[in-house]
């Protein structure tokens, strides 16, 4: 199979990390992107109750990358049936995982919180997605690391070309409290200070989606080593892969490409090229 057949659509992206704006970061919002418990103003007050801070980023990211009004939605997402959802984070509800631990050692099973016990499941961040966009396809969490946003990726785009989905919606999201943060200067090489952030990518084949962008994505592939970028490695861990195509996808111009890669020593590396069409009418 040849690369040019291999090319996935990118239909739609979003970038949000509390605090940056478009200014700072592409893809961003054009004011400063808000903080979890702030994250009623892009989704509503209804179904946040409970829900821990990296899937109200990623839920925030999502809503932007499909173009939605503030608010929960009044009706139906169409085109939803079908839609796979596939996010990458290692350490997205670890927090809520630990407090849940402690509660049971410290006290009884009955003392954990009915709102924290669902946000223990390690698929809570791509099912939460799934429920409130009503996406009815493959439901994936990627943990594999620093290389996940790509893996991530990969897996959207296997699930795109086999045709057991339509249409995939990328996250990467990762949280940045204390307890992910110690959990991350454990590692032998320590990625350094964790940022919290989300992003946000709509693959599809050709037509998949009702609008294009012209943007173009190869396969992911492995590499020997990193591919240059804006944000470090560590900054997003698990997240990277998906935030710099998204920061990518939202500077390209027409008619160029860019790889975009992730990884760690201890993790490996992974890239991929994006690539603009050129603008229908320019010269050959």
């Amino acid at each position: 199979m040849t690369e040019h057949a291999d090319l996935i659509n990118v239909a739609g992206w979003a970038v949000h990390v509390p605090g940056l704006s478009a200014a700072e970061l592409p893809g961003s919002p054009a004011e400063p992107a808000c903080p979890p418990d702030r994250a009623l103003e892009v989704l509503g007050r209804k179904g946040l109750l409970g829900k821990d801070p990296s899937t109200r980023m990623a839920l925030c990211a999502v809503h932007r990358a499909l173009g939605l009004p503030p608010g929960r939605l009044a009706e139906p997402l169409p085109g939803a049936a079908g839609t796979a959802v596939v996010v990458a984070s290692n350490l997205g509800n670890v927090e809520t995982v630990c407090e849940v631990l402690t509660d049971v050692r410290e006290r009884s099973v009955s003392a954990v919180s009915p709102l924290d016990a669902p946000n223990a499941s390690s698929n809570v961040i791509a099912s939460s997605i799934a429920i409130r966009y009503g996406f009815t396809g493959p439901n994936l969490m990627v943990c594999s690391g620093a290389t996940a946003g790509l893996d991530a990726v990969r897996l959207a785009q296997l699930l795109l070309r086999s045709g057991r989905a339509g249409r995939a919606v990328v996250v990467g999201v990762e949280p940045a409290d204390p307890v992910a943060r110690r959990l991350a200067e454990l590692r032998p090489d320590p990625p350094g200070e964790l940022l919290a952030g989300a992003g946000c990518l709509l693959l599809g084949r050709p037509g998949a989606w009702p609008w294009t962008t012209g943007l173009h994505l190869g396969p992911v592939r492995r590499a020997d080593r990193a591919v240059p970028a804006d944000i470090r490695p560590g900054e997003l861990y698990g997240a990277a892969g998906v935030v710099r195509l998204a920061v990518t996808a939202a500077g390209l111009a027409a008619g160029e490409s860019a790889h975009v890669g992730c990884g760690d020593p201890e993790d490996g590396w992974a890239s991929v090229r994006l690539t603009r069409a050129a603008a229908e009418g320019a010269a050959a």
